[in-house]
């Protein structure tokens, strides 16, 4: 995992809280330009003063996510005053993630002492601890393949130490460990999606995989014999065109009291390269189909975060991993297959292949290990784009409380879903003259259509599909990302997991 930024903890109430020599010092004021009064103290005599005047020069008026950065000031020993705006937003409404990712970003890879406290407005554990996330997500850079690397300071994120001076707060320590835990999840599914796809072909990904049994997370590997025997025909009829086999990795974690508690679980499209096979894409943009893996990138990561805080409850990621390619022995448009479940499918187009993996990895889920409930995650269809944008995430679902649960967890993440309909007439759109169904139903509704395809291999247990074509990979800059995999949806179904499903 790339390396990232250090970060330490230190009670505003110790003497000893004083800023470090050289580095930057960074204080937070409201619109009124007000230091607290720890803030001030530890600033030392006429920091108030500076502030206000280098305020009028450079017209900062402490509005949210704007910053002013005072060199070399008078009667401080650090180097730069870093002061951040907060704007008029209170506490419970302000996003700590954000906030950090803002502030490592101004700060780059310079240490520096952070007194994370304003008037009105003192961090709890929690806060702190998101705070302390956005900045490790801000932070991270893929760089590995470079042979020069990025330049020392910039405003991407570094590898610079922060000391967070920060109210005590019972539970502190609990809720670092958890935050710190979420966002190598994070990293990890980013370093997945940003890796070439000559290094990361499925059974390197598996291989990766494999390492969270240190976490105490048991691992199952299958290969294409163990898949052979099993009858996963549909994602073989997908990987049987490259030269790289095909992987099913299944991933429990066993958290909760109860080990016959029923796992909450989680599966991942992981085509590691898509040229689209026999039905080949255009070569523009080809590169970027390496990242058609984020949904199983996410799967892992999120794996790794429970595990981490050892959450309390059972879970179980199952990701399935392939490289699509054109070759003799590819599938064919007109090839039908027969799917673990039993149901045949017509291949209409071969670029369609990610439904495939999925049904066969969601029907050995449901059969094999009777979740509460399954969310799939893929970045399945160009359509979900042309709906969403990169905003949401397209969510479909037979669930309504399910739903409901992660669109709050969305909100609360940022990482957002939109439900969009699942209805009879998409089946008509996917039926075939010639077997059970096909494996595309034209190019309206396609997202639609595509939901409703794998919705034939969930039976009656709870599900979301999410649909992360837009977001889960060359998804915009934010103050916690600067990567072009994103590590979507890991906090999403962190927080899923913690508001509701852990006892």
């Amino acid at each position: 995992m790339a390396d990232g930024i250090s970060i330490e903890i230190e009670s505003l109430a110790a003497s000893g809280a004083l800023p470090k020599p050289g580095g930057d010092l960074v204080l937070f004021v409201g619109e009124d330009l007000a230091l607290s009064p720890r803030a001030a103290e530890i600033a030392g005599p006429g920091a108030a003063e500076l502030v206000a005047r280098a305020a009028g020069v450079e017209r900062f008026k402490g509005k949210a996510s704007s910053a002013l950065v005072i060199t070399a000031p008078a009667g401080l020993s650090v180097e730069r005053l870093v002061v951040i705006g907060t704007g008029s937003d209170d506490a419970a409404s302000r996003d700590w993630a954000t906030l950090g990712g803002f502030v490592a970003g101004k700060l780059g890879s310079r240490s520096a002492t952070v007194v994370l406290e304003w008037p009105g407005t003192a961090p709890g554990s929690d806060e702190v601890a998101a705070f302390s996330l956005g900045a490790r997500l801000r932070a991270y850079k893929f760089d590995r393949y470079k042979s020069k690397k990025s330049p020392e300071g910039e405003e991407n994120g570094g590898s610079g130490r922060l000391t967070l001076l920060v109210p005590e707060n019972a539970g502190l320590k609990k809720a670092l460990r958890g935050a710190e835990g979420l966002a190598e999840g994070v990293i990890l599914a980013r370093e997945l999606v940003n890796e070439p796809p000559n290094v990361l072909d499925p059974e390197e990904f598996a291989r990766r995989a494999a390492a969270l049994e240190k976490l105490g997370v048991e691992i199952e590997i299958l290969d294409e014999k163990d898949m052979k025997k099993l009858g996963m025909r549909a994602l073989l009829a997908v990987a049987q065109g490259s030269a790289k086999e095909a992987r099913v990795v299944v991933m429990r974690w066993n958290g909760a009291e109860d080990a016959s508690e029923a796992p909450v679980a989680f599966i991942g499209k992981g085509v590691t390269f898509d040229s689209g096979g026999v039905s080949i894409k255009g070569s523009g943009g080809m590169e970027d189909m390496k990242g058609d893996m984020a949904g199983a990138a996410c799967v892992v990561g999120l794996m790794h975060a429970l595990a981490s805080r050892k959450a309390r409850v059972n879970a179980l990621g199952a990701i399935g991993l392939v490289e699509n390619m054109p070759d003799g022995k590819a599938q064919r448009p007109g090839d039908i297959v027969t799917s673990l479940s039993g149901q045949t499918i017509e291949i209409i187009n071969t670029d369609a292949e990610g439904r495939l993996v999925l049904a066969d990895v969601l029907w050995h889920v449901q059969q094999t290990y009777k979740p509460r409930f399954m969310i799939d995650l893929a970045t399945l269809t160009g359509a979900i784009l042309v709906a969403l944008g990169q905003e949401f995430a397209g969510m479909f679902s037979n669930n309504d409380e399910l739903a409901g649960r992660l669109s709050a967890a969305g909100e609360a993440t940022g990482e957002k879903v939109w439900r969009m309909p699942l209805a009879p007439g998409f089946d008509k759109l996917i039926e075939s003259k010639f077997a059970d169904m096909k494996n595309t139903g034209g190019r309206h509704g396609g997202s639609a259509t595509a939901a409703q395809f794998l919705k034939r291999y969930v039976n009656d247990v709870p599900w979301i599909h999410l649909d992360i074509a837009g977001v889960g990979m060359g998804s915009p800059a934010t103050e916690t990302n600067r990567s072009w995999g994103s590590g979507w949806g890991v906090r999403l179904l962190d927080r899923l997991v913690r508001d509701h499903y852990e006892a």
